[in-house]
């Protein structure tokens, strides 16, 4: 039966409450019950390489139960109970999910971004409790295995580090050349270090341990997103299941192959396409330990498509975005579907990728807190572009402003009741989840939006982001949406630059599509025309050769304002006719962003009487 919008949602409400509902109590009784009906069917692959003729690593249904099996034997023989902690720094490959489903069957995974430095490594271990890491063993062209040293030297805790050799994935020659170049890794530290796969191989590969049938606490995951420094979110058995529920339901079938290069540490992979593929049954392929990012991957998706005769794609709108920079050059009639989330699509690009591929696009909307999926554009109704379409069955959605609900086209903050999201517990920390919750129940999203007469939600923008000019406050996702209308700009980030006189002005960073060429000048010239609201038109605009941007695609705007405090303040200094500029800006988890000030001769009251007038914090070196 199709999903079209309200009524189908209605309709699947009216059928029973959510509790009634015949799904898994736990994930192993979800991978058991989806391994029951489709033992011989293909559930997961993985290729190392990029390209469509590459070796590529395939279980089954049956095969990866077995194997989780074993994982979830593996960690409880090292100890980890419903209530302890593994934790991976891994990128992506078949043992991330086993880590992950065997992780969360023996008691609680805790996936963690490779990319993050071996500080914020080490206090996502610490603020967990992990003792049992899993991680790569040294291996050419990454420093996954040595930041992880590094980490869990901050981490008492752990005792077990488990390595995964991607070695096993490469054919010759590179199986023999990369161990004659392998880095020698130097560990230092309190763990004592084991092989995955060989300790896992040593397990049965049924449970040894029962599957108790109680709503627990499976997951941990930190927020990766663009305002600084991680949090780490709980998610139970009941959120996971129902995500993966809402994939099967809505998404997907027993006979899609779904493309996935998003990173295994996100909850989009994870709760949402990984569990959809639990639920229902779906073939998931991951191509690359860097998923979009890794080396050719781009180049060859189209071709990727048609070795996998993949029918559903996973992505986000920068991802999109460089998709359409090549052209299509292998058959894709298999592709029925493209899901987009993380970010706003821009409306030229959703028509130019449509276009283009034949697919159709269903933009959705999720976040850490609530286990992931909020709501979607139906896959068989209006689809409206900018939206992120209806909520899903069971999730009821509230826009707040001023503690209080607003009408329909109003905007407030987005607020969201579902079985994903856990009340009062959302965060580790108890601190932080302290008002929290509107009426007890709606997580406090942060983000802002509306909801329009036929149901549908839109974003407009992040309260933390918010732009604040003398008390003014802008969102920036007007001058991103009006930069983004210009036809050299592909990308753009909107944030507050310090200010002596209003405390914030808008500014602009850009990322140019390849090709096209443009100057500050112009696009300044640009935003006056099409930024409304006078307040709005930025101050200033750099173009970047790239944004950055997190491991999911979202731009990741505390390094643009680490670049436009450095950027004002040494301008400043310079005006001053003094020589202390500054030498860096820190994350600090009290005071946000602080600039540190090398002198360079200049006295402390020659830097006071230049930065006393910001309200940023700073300190002098």
């Amino acid at each position: 039966m199709g999903y079209s919008g309200i009524e189908d949602r209605k309709r699947i409400e009216a059928e029973m409450p959510w509790a009634d509902r015949d799904v898994a109590k736990t994930l192993y009784g979800l991978i058991s019950g989806t391994t029951a009906k489709f033992p011989d069917r293909k559930a997961i692959s993985f290729q190392i390489l990029s390209g469509p003729k590459d070796k590529a690593e395939t279980f089954t249904w049956t095969q990866l139960k077995d194997k989780v099996s074993q994982s979830a034997n593996l960690f409880r023989s090292l100890g980890i109970g419903p209530k302890d902690v593994v934790a991976y720094v891994l990128p992506n490959c078949n043992e991330a999910v086993l880590t992950l489903m065997g992780g969360g069957v023996a008691g609680i995974a805790n996936p963690i971004n490779p990319l993050l430095d071996a500080e914020h490594i080490g206090s996502i271990l610490r603020e967990t409790g992990a003792s049992v890491v899993v991680t790569l063993r040294p291996f050419p062209k990454t420093d996954v295995a040595e930041k992880t040293a590094e980490a869990v030297k901050l981490a008492p805790g752990v005792h077990t580090v488990l390595e995964v050799d991607l070695v096993r994935y490469l054919t010759p020659p590179k199986s023999w050349i990369v161990p004659l170049i392998r880095p020698k890794g130097q560990v230092g530290n309190q763990a004592r270090y084991l092989n995955f796969n060989a300790e896992m191989d040593k397990q049965p590969k049924t449970l040894t341990f029962e599957d108790v049938q109680e709503d627990r606490i499976a997951f941990y995951y930190h927020t990766g997103g663009t305002t600084g420094m991680p949090k780490v979110a709980q998610h139970l058995y009941s959120g996971t299941i129902y995500n993966g529920w809402v994939g099967a339901e809505l998404l997907l079938s027993e006979t899609d192959v779904m493309l996935c290069p998003l990173p295994l540490f996100h909850v989009m992979a994870c709760q949402v396409m990984l569990l959809g593929a639990l639920s229902s049954g779906a073939h998931i392929v991951l191509p690359t330990p860097q998923g979009y990012r890794g080396d050719g991957v781009f180049d060859n998706l189209w071709k990727l498509v048609e070795r996998w005769k993949v029918t559903f794609v996973a992505s986000v709108p920068t991802a999109l975005a460089a998709t359409m920079q090549r052209p299509v050059d292998a058959d894709i009639s298999s592709v029925k579907t493209a899901f987009s989330g993380s970010a706003p699509l821009p409306l030229e690009l959703f028509r130019r990728f449509e276009k283009t591929t034949g697919m159709t696009i269903v933009e959705g909307y999720g976040m850490t807190e609530t286990t992931c999926l909020i709501s979607g554009n139906p896959l068989d109704g209006v689809k409206k572009v900018g939206s992120v379409g209806i909520p899903f069955p069971y999730t009821e959605v509230k826009i707040v402003k001023n503690g209080a609900e607003v009408g329909t086209d109003e905007i407030g903050e987005i607020c969201v009741s579902n079985p994903g999201v856990y009340p009062g517990n959302t965060y580790t920390e108890t601190e932080k989840n302290k008002d929290l919750f509107y009426q007890d129940r709606f997580l406090r999203t942060g983000d802002l939006g509306r909801m329009d007469a036929d149901g549908y939600l839109w974003i407009t923008g992040r309260s933390k982001d918010l732009i604040i000019r003398g008390g003014h406050n802008i969102d920036p996702a007007e001058i991103e949406e009006a930069l983004l209308g210009h036809d050299a700009v592909a990308f753009a980030g909107a944030i507050g630059q310090p200010d002596a006189h209003s405390g914030e002005l808008p500014c602009a960073y850009v990322e140019l599509i390849e090709g096209k060429s443009t100057n500050p000048e112009e696009l300044l010239a640009f935003c006056q025309k099409h930024v409304h609201e006078r307040a709005a038109q930025p101050k200033h605009i750099t173009i970047m050769d790239e944004l950055p941007k997190t491991a999911v695609g979202k731009i990741f705007k505390p390094d643009l304002r680490k670049d436009a405090i450095k950027r004002v303040f040494d301008a400043a200094f310079k005006d001053a006719g003094h020589a202390a500029r500054v030498d860096h800006v820190v994350d600090d988890k009290k005071r946000g962003l602080v600039a540190k000030i090398a002198s360079h001769g200049a006295t402390q009251a020659e830097v006071e009487s230049v930065l006393g007038n910001f309200a940023n914090p700073w300190d002098a070196q």
